[in-house]
């Protein structure tokens, strides 16, 4: 599943990547604020990713980009507008789209529109680069966020304890989770962004799929409170993963990722000294589900 590297769709990526960023915050501005926030994610879709519902006085809007349908799709109240995605397309003429779109439809959003956690910094507004838009590699690289969601859903969510469920972080484009743990965990310097996503112990786990320094996809667990020093807990698991002290992360690349996110999530709960994790891997009390393949 891990075919695709980030130097085979970085230009089409990029394009994906600052409209997501479009989307996620309009949803930072109009969901409800969560810790960690949980609430500025944008879900996955069968076909991309998606504000979800939002509201806007009494009317309930959604704003999804479809990568499979190779368009944006807005919806407010039985309505839709259609922004379809082309190669050559600038990222203003998006912006524009879309604002016209949530306009028309009685549902301005006003947004910070400088992209965040990336070291593109040209506001949408201004933006007119010429961007790549490849329909067959936006789905590959779909792909690989979809299969790993599933993955980290799969692991989550049977899980006995308080967690944020998959969905895409647009800052750092990647798709993660989080299991939380009810100690309070300041973060310690002042900065926004860290402030509100670090402020609670939390282990997380997610999916990322490279940048010019990492050219492969690869799956990671990160603590917080960061470690930066060695695990003394245990050995990671599968052979093959490794944990990095200088970043305070686990990564892995192989197939085996359940075996890589219980044995990353033990190493680390216990480095953090959470105690009673045995109850989070109790088996529910429910029959199989019979259609599930």
């Amino acid at each position: 599943m891990h075919q695709l590297k980030h130097e085979d769709w970085k230009d089409t990526k990029m394009t994906l990547h600052l409209l997501s960023q479009i989307l996620g915050k309009v949803r930072l501005e109009m969901a409800e604020q969560q810790p960690q926030w949980a609430h500025v994610t944008l879900p996955l879709t069968p076909g991309g990713f998606s504000t979800g519902r939002l509201y806007h006085n009494e009317s309930c809007f959604s704003i999804e980009l479809n990568v499979l349908q190779h368009k944006i799709i807005v919806t407010c109240e039985g309505e839709r507008a259609i922004i379809p995605l082309k190669d050559g397309t600038t990222i203003q003429s998006y912006y524009r789209q879309l604002a016209a779109a949530l306009e028309q439809f009685g549902c301005p959003v006003s947004i910070f529109t400088k992209p965040q956690e990336m070291t593109y910094v040209t506001p949408f507004e201004s933006c007119t680069d010429v961007f790549t838009y490849d329909p067959e590699l936006a789905v590959a690289g779909f792909r690989l966020f979809q299969h790993a969601e599933r993955e980290l859903t799969a692991f989550l969510a049977p899980l006995r304890t308080r967690k944020v469920m998959p969905a895409l972080f647009w800052g750092t484009f990647d798709v993660s989770g989080l299991i939380v743990s009810d100690q309070y965990e300041p973060f310690p310097e002042d900065k926004v962004i860290e402030k509100g996503a670090f402020d609670e112990q939390f282990v997380e786990f997610g999916f990322w799929t490279g940048d010019e320094q990492v050219n492969e996809p690869t799956y990671f667990v990160l603590p917080y409170p960061f470690l930066f020093q060695e695990l003394t807990s245990g050995t990671l698991e599968p052979e093959d993963a490794w944990y990095d002290a200088s970043l305070s992360e686990a990564f892995y690349r192989g197939s085996d990722v359940q075996t890589f996110l219980t044995s990353s999530f033990k190493l680390m709960a216990e480095e953090l000294g959470w105690e009673k994790t045995d109850h989070i891997f109790r088996p529910l009390s429910m029959p199989p589900q019979k259609n599930r393949r």
